[in-house]
């Protein structure tokens, strides 16, 4: 039996309601939304594209004991939001493309779905992953974009190897664009 992780989302209230992802996870039951930082469980891996340490397979227990948080708020206001997450154990994901229709190909730009969904694969929970991004006609694609990517960081055991490979992958990905 495999153990799912609690998925939480800190809603930020900054985005259009009819695309965001964070809001349609917490309608479908797939995620817990919650509108206070207070609220993000002590222990609980934050996804947060500020932070100095990198999302990685050793991050396995802590996401099973006490939850997978994404921080959902608006790109352009999203440096003060990242910056005042202080809960839990920061983590930024690694180099990724985004497919969702505002942000599609672009490095980082993740939505919240996006970012849940690669957390999840490169902690093994590919199935997982794919039922999150099921609830979107584009999801599937962030996989397809990503694979190749999810799969090499999912490989790695620590944080610092996980920032080996990006440093590779985004080498690779300039010489390509």
């Amino acid at each position: 039996m495999t153990i799912v992780p609690e998925l939480i989302v800190y809603h930020a209230d900054q985005c259009d309601p009819k695309k965001c992802t964070g809001t349609r996870l917490g309608r479908m039951n797939k995620v817990k939304i919650m509108r206070s930082m207070r609220q993000i469980p002590r222990g609980s891996t934050v996804l947060n594209p500020v932070s100095e340490t990198a999302f990685s397979p050793a991050d396995r227990e802590s996401v099973l004991k006490s939850g997978l948080v994404a921080l959902d708020c608006s790109w352009k206001q999203a440096e003060s939001i990242f910056k005042a997450s202080k809960a839990g154990q920061q983590r930024s994901l690694p180099y990724l493309l985004a497919a969702n229709p505002i942000n599609t190909y672009k490095p980082v730009k993740l939505s919240t779905v996006e970012a849940l969904a690669a957390a999840l694969y490169i902690l093994g929970m590919i199935d997982e992953a794919e039922d999150v991004l099921s609830v979107f006609k584009w999801g599937v694609s962030f996989i397809t974009l990503n694979r190749e990517w999810l799969d090499a960081y999912a490989a790695c055991n620590t944080s610092g190897e996980v920032v080996q490979v990006q440093q590779e992958i985004m080498r690779e990905h300039s010489r390509e664009g």
